[in-house]
């Protein structure tokens, strides 16, 4: 005998995930292809694990897969697998019941070290309810792995509140779900669409996806796989080679070159998971401005289906440039599975994300310096940003920058921290550098002329980010770091007795120029700095260099109207000069001339260019 046909309503939940499925719980709607073959991976994995302890469910039919084909005349797209199917109660317990798939109870059926085992087999919500964004009616046909062809089940529902059941002979197991399309989806009817979607969303699927074969624009009965059904990254790395990896990364990242390196691990434990990452030789055109905004260099999978691309999830921002993919055997997922639940699990695998990403470029600093130099020309300032963002991890990324020092090779970033501490010498015990906004400004800067004359070393620092990401790094490897230009210099007794007989004897020069500057200034005094040049400014320890002070304002940005402190060279001819000018008003114009050549040298922007000019014409015609 076999059951009648009956009509139930779901419960309440489940009408009100379907009000909400239907109308903004997924992003994009193709997106119900992705979870109709995650569903029918399941079923795969299941019959493929129940087997293990009854080979007759197999009966004769081992070759597990999956089948999309389409029908352009009845509008409907059909979703068949092959897998373990469903009898009428489990029909009615995971399609009329919210969020469950069977897949949670099958697990919690599980115990021991046979949970170990069922490790390849998904968890997922309300995948199935997906099909109702395309599709306004929907027809299940299920049997049960080892039951009867009698015992098949008809489910079908327009999504508005009931849906219908009844038994009806299936000949083969597994599970046909069929999608009577909207009027307006017909995007969905075309082979290379689905082909398209199935190749984004379910490439690395286990199972052999396949479609049937086309002519003359319809379908026939012959089916070929289109997914590579086998995901690279669950392989042993013995036994894939650098080319199938640069294969990979090329398909992944939509990259032409190869990628500059990568690190293939697999973590077992409580919770598993594989990550594959790859680091680009050359940075994408919007790095450092879109990029930030829209981060697609990691993709997420559970089970070798695509999730979702999740890079803010997966790496922090400063890594934003690694691209690859992360497999978890299991993550907690919102009603969507689109957006990731915050939890201990995801901050465990980022956490070994960052530990593998910064363990590839270190081995890239030590062992391949050709590679290592190619990567910091590319991604070396965005490293920087992890100086601020990432406290954790802060020595370890402050060991990996390279700046132009004094001692170094003309403009090359070659000389690390590690390098400078080295060269110290005994008695030092404070990294000395400076920042500006060239290069050439940095190694000209007169607030180098006492370090030069001692032999002391100095890292020019000459990029935009640099004088921002020391605002978080003040010591490494034990060691203070200082800028050249802020704060008093440390003197030795004899240098501090002679720069204090330098201060006394000038300081008629320094009042008669506090008078001449008046409110251009906030200071004048005695420099320790200078060997050559007449004047530079002095920054106190809190205030930001004039150069990024000037780059800031261009960008908008409202800034404090800090006063200079002015240092100066009495023995120099210009100061003399000073000194000895009777004419106030030439006086000042000298005064003036030293505060503004001060201001130019340390990147500042001149109040008023013009007057400049004209004060020193003036001078020079004088």
């Amino acid at each position: 005998m076999t059951a009648p046909a009956e009509t139930r309503k779901f419960e309440a939940e489940v009408a009100q995930v379907l009000h909400l499925v239907t109308h903004s719980l997924y992003s994009h709607k193709e997106i119900f292809l992705r979870e109709l073959i995650s569903n029918a991976s399941d079923a795969c994995d299941k019959l493929r694990f129940e087997s293990i302890a009854k080979p007759e469910l197999m009966a004769g039919d081992s070759e597990l897969h999956i089948d999309v084909s389409w029908d352009p005349q009845a509008r409907t797209v059909t979703i068949r697998d092959n897998g373990v199917g469903m009898n009428r109660d489990e029909v009615v317990a995971n399609i009329g019941t919210i969020a469950s798939s069977g897949t949670k109870r099958f697990l919690e059926a599980m115990s021991g070290e046979q949970k170990a085992d069922a490790r390849l087999i998904g968890q997922f919500g309300v995948g199935f309810y997906s099909a109702f964004v395309v599709a306004d009616k929907v027809t299940v046909l299920s049997r049960r792995a080892g039951a009867p062809a009698s015992d098949g089940v008809k489910w079908e529902s327009d999504g508005k509140g009931e849906y219908s059941l009844e038994q009806v002979e299936q000949a083969e197991r597994g599970t046909s779900v069929i999608l009577h399309l909207k009027a307006d989806e017909d995007e969905f009817l075309k082979r290379w669409q689905l082909r398209s979607l199935i190749t984004k969303y379910s490439d690395h699927v286990a199972f052999p996806i396949r479609m049937p074969t086309e002519k003359d624009g319809k379908p026939t009965d012959e089916f070929e796989t289109i997914n590579a059904a086998s995901a690279l990254w669950t392989k042993p790395k013995s036994e894939i080679s650098d080319a199938d990896y640069q294969s990979f990364y090329k398909s992944l990242g939509h990259d032409f070159n190869d990628a500059l390196a990568w690190t293939h691990n697999r973590v077992e434990g409580s919770q598993s998971f594989t990550t594959l990452l790859y680091i680009p030789s050359q940075p994408p055109f919007d790095l450092m401005m879109g990029g930030r905004d829209e981060r697609k260099g990691l993709k997420l999978y559970i089970k070798r289906v695509f999730i979702m691309d999740a890079a803010e999830e997966l790496l922090p921002n400063y890594l934003r440039f690694v691209r690859g993919v992360v497999d978890a055997d299991d993550l907690p997922l919102n009603v969507s599975r689109e957006i990731l639940q915050q939890n201990r699990q995801l901050e465990r695998i980022k956490s070994a994300c960052v530990k593998r990403v910064l363990d590839l470029i270190e081995k890239l600093a030590k062992d391949e310096p050709e590679k290592f130099a190619t990567f910091y020309k590319a991604f070396g300032n965005t490293l920087k940003e992890g100086i601020s963002e990432d406290a954790n991890n802060r020595e370890r990324i402050a060991k990996l920058l390279r700046f132009a020092s004094t001692k170094g090779e003309g403009s090359a970033q070659t000389v690390s921290f590690d390098d400078y501490i080295g060269r110290m010498p005994v008695g030092q015990d404070t990294i000395w550098f400076i920042t500006a906004d060239s290069y050439a400004a940095a190694l000209g800067s007169p607030q180098l002329e006492a370090f030069k004359a001692k032999g002391i070393e100095v890292l020019l620092m000459s990029d935009r980010i640099d004088e921002w990401m020391l605002g978080s790094l003040s010591e490494y490897g034990g060691k203070k770091l200082q800028n050249v230009a802020k704060g008093e210099l440390p003197l030795d007794e004899a240098d501090k007795k002679k720069q204090e007989e330098s201060a006394k004897e000038a300081e008629p020069l320094v009042k008669k120029l506090k008078g001449l500057l008046g409110d251009r200034v906030g200071d004048v005094r005695v420099s320790a700095r200078l060997t050559d040049s007449p004047s530079c400014l002095a920054l106190a320890d809190y205030e930001m260099a004039p150069h990024l002070a000037r780059l800031l304002r261009e960008a908008g940005h409202d800034m404090p109207d800090n006063k200079p402190t002015l240092e100066i060279n009495p023995q120099h001819a210009l100061l003399k000069r000073v000194e000895a000018e009777a004419d106030e008003a030439k006086a000042k114009d000298l005064a003036t001339l030293l505060l503004e050549q001060a201001e130019i040298a340390a990147g500042a922007q001149l109040p008023d260019p013009s007057a400049f000019v004209q004060r020193m014409n003036r001078v020079l015609l004088g």
